[in-house]
């Protein structure tokens, strides 16, 4: 009880945070001073990176797998909080675009231009990483589900490790009662940029693309440290069960046609 408690004080003191961020945004502008090249760099990065994706987007051919499961969470009155793996943010921002989904981006440099990007596709975003800004963004996004608008994490973002999950969905089900739900978006044909730490993945035009949505995770409110652990594990093994069928279908279905 008393965790819950802790946590239940330190999400409201994120908030009150959050409303002072707010406050002081409208008083003195950006929080964080960029130079005139870091401005240009971030505006001509936004541009492209929605232009791509708006591109590529509408040629993809997309099959996807699960949808009752987010049907699921809405018929049984709850909002989604959308877990994903951070290099497959191009398919899943192109699918899920304009349904007002709050994502949360880091206060870096990337997080600046992929914030500005993922608005023109109709999403929303709450800033904070794992490393900075976590507790307030938490407590934008508690507000958000709140107010009827799902949210949605790049799970092993901002900088890795690869591949491995953070706790944020974990936290803010628990204190939200809402439903953590995993996807995963496979491309048939795709550029893998090597040189970035999760090896960015961007599909070719007029791949086909597959998307597994996961049935959902709920936690109980009243859940303690190791139960915590153990529906963090659980969404661990999902996300990775869920990678495997996907980036696997590909694969199979080439041998199967060669």
């Amino acid at each position: 009880m008393s965790e819950q408690i802790t946590e239940t004080a330190e999400i409201k003191a994120a908030a009150a945070e959050q409303g002072a961020a707010k406050r002081d945004h409208q008083l003195h502008g950006s929080p964080r001073a960029w130079t005139r090249w870091q401005r240009f760099q971030i505006w001509a990065a936004a541009y492209v990176g929605y232009g791509l994706i708006e591109l590529i987007g509408r040629t993809l051919r997309f099959e996807s797998r699960g949808d009752e499961n987010l049907e699921a969470i809405y018929r049984a009155g709850h909002r989604a909080i959308f877990a994903f793996w951070h290099n497959r943010i191009f398919g899943a921002t192109w699918y899920y675009r304009r349904r007002g989904i709050v994502v949360m981006t880091s206060q870096n440099f990337d997080g600046e231009y992929i914030a500005r990007f993922i608005k023109m596709h109709g999403y929303g975003t709450a800033r904070g990483s794992s490393s900075r800004g976590g507790m307030r963004a938490l407590a934008e996004m508690a507000r958000c589900l709140k107010q009827g608008s799902d949210v949605g994490f790049t799970i092993d973002g901002p900088r890795g490790p690869l591949y491995q999950a953070k706790m944020g969905p974990v936290l803010l089900a628990r204190k939200t009662g809402d439903a953590i739900f995993c996807f995963h978006v496979s491309y048939e044909k795709k550029w893998v940029l090597g040189g970035s730490w999760d090896h960015f993945q961007i599909p070719k035009p007029f791949s086909r693309a597959l998307i597994i949505n996961a049935p959902p995770i709920y936690i109980d409110p009243a859940a303690d440290k190791a139960a915590l652990r153990t529906k963090h594990q659980e969404m661990q093994h999902l996300l990775d069960r869920i990678r495997e069928e996907g980036d696997s279908f590909w694969a199979d279905s080439s041998r199967r046609n060669s």
